[in-house]
């Protein structure tokens, strides 16, 4: 049930037998959710983490105006909300792109983890590190990338992070996003992001159908992207 966290995990530094059953046994209440649907509310203050098992779903900010803007998609391995564990309150949103199953870490068990596993404590630490790691380039994208490289590099970014956790298909991979949703992510009107996602096709990098894209030129695709994993921190080390 947990294997898509032991990869996310397993990616950084060796897990052992011992630290994934503490993990499983920090684990409480799974719980299914719609698309649309808030899995964390922002204000709210959770007394647990939650971790995907299976969906798609982004952390997200609504302006007074009402118009949104998503800041991260979280895939299955991820802990939407772990930093919840200290920050105590949500300052953002964590919706469902997808029909999502999560599963719940209790925060007093994650305590407990703390204090007993400094090696996985250090390694659910730099889960979070990646987190902002992922922010800073959304931002440099945001602010300093053409449309087209924004989007590539959305592309290239999803592509590696579900690889990791046996969620690609070749050098395919499911993408349930609205063209509304897209826009979200690149703060673009829908008819500018229609047109955003015709020169990415145009280009020959990649095919995008029924919510299906496929990579037909990586090498090509990272070059439209400027994109360097770097920031994923995939290399396996000592952590």
């Amino acid at each position: 049930m947990l294997e898509s966290l032991y990869l996310n995990l397993g990616q950084h530094d060796a897990i052992s037998d011992a630290e994934k059953a503490l993990l499983s046994g920090a684990m409480t209440v799974e719980r299914s959710f719609a698309t649309g649907q808030d899995i964390v509310s922002s204000g709210s203050r959770p007394t647990y983490s939650t971790l995907i098992l299976d969906g798609l779903a982004a952390r997200y900010k609504v302006l007074e105006d009402g118009g949104r803007q998503f800041t991260s998609l979280q895939v299955p391995g991820d802990f939407v909300d772990l930093h919840a564990f200290l920050l105590k309150t949500m300052d953002h949103g964590i919706v469902a792109l997808s029909p999502c199953h999560v599963i719940f870490a209790d925060h007093s068990k994650l305590r407990a983890i703390t204090e007993q596993a400094p090696h996985l404590t250090r390694l659910l630490w730099l889960d979070t590190l990646v987190d902002g790691a992922i922010h800073r380039e959304w931002i440099v994208a945001m602010g300093r990338r053409s449309k087209i490289s924004h989007l590539a590099h959305l592309v290239c970014e999803l592509f590696v992070r579900l690889q990791v956790v046996k969620h690609t298909t070749d050098m395919s991979f499911h993408l349930p996003l609205s063209q509304a949703e897209l826009a979200d992510v690149l703060g673009l009107s829908i008819v500018h992001m229609n047109r955003v996602i015709g020169a990415l096709r145009q280009s020959g990098v990649v095919t995008w159908s029924n919510y299906t894209v496929t990579i037909l030129d990586w090498h090509r695709l990272q070059e439209v992207a400027e994109f360097d994993p770097t920031y994923l921190s995939m290399m396996r080390e000592p952590r």
